[in-house]
């Protein structure tokens, strides 16, 4: 079984296994590493961080979500930084590895 990482950020609660990054909210969203490329803004000058993830390959994005969390959200997501730093890992092996 392969190890899940989460974290909760505002309304949302973010798990990644890998392989899979689903976010649960008002509407849960499923993205798999070899169809997407993920974004960390911020923080702005009010602290507010942006996660952006992009569906699609890079060279094709089909749609954006983008998730807004403010500065007091960010510091109480524990793990949610270790938990996109996976994502973004393991983004990257499957870009190397050509899947």
């Amino acid at each position: 079984m392969t190890d899940e990482t989460t974290a909760r950020a505002g309304r949302e609660f973010y798990t990644f296994d890998g392989r899979i990054l689903e976010v649960f909210g008002s509407h849960p969203q499923r993205f798999h590493v070899r169809n997407m490329d993920l974004r960390v803004m911020g923080p702005d000058r009010k602290g507010r961080r942006t996660i952006v993830v992009v569906a699609g390959s890079p060279e094709a994005p089909a749609t954006q979500h983008t998730w807004h969390h403010s500065a007091e959200e960010w510091q109480r997501a524990q793990g949610l930084e270790a938990l996109l730093e996976a994502v973004r890992a393991g983004i990257a092996s499957a870009r190397e590895r050509g899947i």
